[in-house]
């Protein structure tokens, strides 16, 4: 297993027909399979495994791992959205809601600009962290994965590039 550090502007596919960059061809020859996806404007930690069976486990809701996000919005959520985002909002696949969202400080820049947050699911529908807070009238501006289950985005990996998982943090992904 890897972990690699998806920049914005990479695709988590194999061949896109229109020529734009993938996480493939930065990663060692071998079958990878992602553990769960990451769209082109989103950056962050992606797992990726040789074992399609050990990617569906980890990335099936049944098994509830935590996916957590660092997420820069524009302007400020007030306390009613953040209410609906802890509570649920219907998007057009269903009910969904973080399991627990947080502000974690302006990080810098003209106060009120943006506002950054940390939100945690445990399932991983498409683009469902930006749905969510579109469906509050939020626009988010920076999508980051800092964690997937017990595993960090290590602060030391640049985007861009990857490492092998060592076995004893990979085991950590089960006795969760």
């Amino acid at each position: 297993m890897i972990v690699y550090h998806k920049p914005v502007g990479e695709l988590v596919t194999h061949r896109d027909p229109q020529g734009r960059p993938t996480v493939y061809s930065r990663l060692p020859r071998g079958r990878w399979v992602p553990v769960g996806r990451l769209d082109i404007n989103s950056s962050g930690l992606l797992l990726l495994t040789d074992s399609g069976e050990l990617a569906n486990r980890l990335m099936h809701p049944r098994h509830g791992v935590e996916r957590e996000y660092a997420v820069r919005v524009f302007g400020d959520i007030g306390p009613q959205q953040l209410r609906r985002l802890r509570e649920g909002v219907t998007l057009e696949d269903g009910r969904a809601a973080f399991e627990r969202i947080e502000p974690a400080g302006s990080r810098g820049g003209v106060p009120g600009a943006n506002r950054w947050y940390r939100v945690l699911l445990r399932e991983g529908r498409k683009r469902e962290v930006r749905r969510l807070f579109e469906a509050v009238g939020a626009k988010v501006s920076r999508l980051i994965r800092v964690r997937y289950g017990p595993i960090d985005l290590p602060r030391d990996l640049r985007p861009g590039s990857w490492r092998e998982l060592v076995p004893t943090a990979a085991a950590r992904l089960f006795s969760d």
